[in-house]
């Protein structure tokens, strides 16, 4: 009985992880933790020990595009990443890296291109857009830094029709980079972003 349970359990967290990819890929839902919540809600599951962790999701996530959106998604992936390397280009100065979607690769069409700008000086920041002419928009997002949560700035660009948010940290946050539970752990610097696009088809 135990066996047949934890085979139950096992085929209902990856039917709850197809159902957040589909909403992730197709709804343009883009946070891991609203898609695993609204797929329980679809499967009537309550129990949180029944759902799937992100790395389950991500992986529902790649079976999905590879099955369903292999004609359509690697371009845009590839589109996605050329505007990451221009605008890396640009804002070269503020240390940036790429994080999220169009890093890992599983990035679809409602996903942003996601930076991270290192800087201690927001002033330089704001006067490199205004004397660039860049149009922009400012936001913020809470996150982790140490036992508080604080609140950071945001830079919302639009490149080439390609959603950009670029998330503005400081010096010391680089240093902590992957190793806080909020900042992605996984990051590219320019190099490294530029070598992606080598071995991301061509469309």
């Amino acid at each position: 009985m135990p066996k047949a349970r934890s085979r139950k359990d096992a085929n209902l967290r990856s039917h709850i992880a197809y159902l957040a990819a589909r909403l992730m890929a197709e709804d343009g839902v883009a946070d891991y933790g609203a898609a695993k919540q609204k797929a329980a809600r679809q499967a009537g599951v309550q129990d949180g020990k029944l759902l799937p962790d992100n790395h389950e999701i991500e992986a529902a996530l790649r079976e999905y595009q590879s099955l369903y959106q292999a004609e359509d998604q690697p371009a845009q992936l590839r589109r996605m990443r050329e505007v990451a390397v221009r605008v890396m280009r640009e804002f070269n100065e503020f240390r940036p890296a790429l994080v999220g979607s169009v890093l890992t690769g599983t990035a679809t069409r409602f996903s942003d291109v996601n930076l991270h700008l290192f800087t201690d000086d927001s002033k330089a920041l704001t006067l490199f857009l205004l004397n660039r002419r860049y149009r922009y928009e400012e936001g913020a997002r809470r996150m982790r830094r140490g036992d508080t949560h604080v609140e950071v700035p945001q830079v919302l660009l639009e490149v080439e029709g390609v959603p950009v948010t670029m998330t503005v940290l400081d010096r010391d946050d680089e240093r902590l980079a992957g190793r806080s539970r909020e900042v992605e752990a996984q990051r590219a610097r320019l190099a490294d972003v530029e070598a992606l696009l080598g071995t991301t088809p061509a469309p």
